[in-house]
C-alpha cells in the first residue's frame, strides 16, 4: 500500500512538472486559436449583454425542440402500434438503449448523493 502511495505521489508530481512547464504555453495557443470567441474589452455590460443572449435564444430554440420531441414520439407510437414487425436486432438496441438510460439514472443517482452507495454519510 505505501509502494503505491508512493507510486501515486511521484506521478502526480511528475504531471505537476509538466503542467508548469507546459501550461503556459497551452493556455496561449489555446487563446490564440479562439481568439474569434473573446469579447474585447470584457466589460460587465457585455457578459450580461452575452448572457440575456444566450437565454433568449435558448428560450427561442423550444419551439424546434418541441417539434422534434412530437416527431420522436409519434414515431414511437408508430412502432408500439405495429410491434409485431419489430425484428430482434431493433429488440436489441431498443433493450440496450433501455439499459443506458436505467444505468446513467442510477449513476446520476450515487452522483447526486455524493458517491455514497447507501445514501448516507459515513
Amino acid at each position: 500500500m505505501a509502494a503505491r502511495l508512493a507510486q501515486l505521489q511521484s506521478k502526480a508530481c511528475q504531471a505537476k512538472q509538466f503542467v508548469a512547464k507546459n501550461g503556459g504555453a497551452y493556455y496561449k495557443k489555446l487563446m490564440e486559436e479562439n481568439k474569434q470567441y473573446i469579447q474585447d474589452p470584457p466589460t460587465v455590460e457585455k457578459c450580461n449583454e452575452l448572457s440575456k443572449q444566450l437565454f433568449y435564444t435558448r428560450l427561442a430554440s423550444i419551439p424546434g425542440r418541441t417539434e422534434t420531441l412530437r416527431k420522436e414520439l409519434d414515431y414511437v407510437k408508430h412502432i408500439w402500434k405495429n410491434r409485431s414487425d419489430i425484428h430482434v436486432p431493433e429488440l436489441g438496441i431498443v433493450t440496450l438503449f433501455g439499459l443506458e438510460c436505467f444505468c446513467w439514472f442510477c449513476a446520476g443517482e450515487i452522483v447526486g448523493r455524493g458517491f455514497t452507495f447507501t445514501g448516507y454519510y459515513v
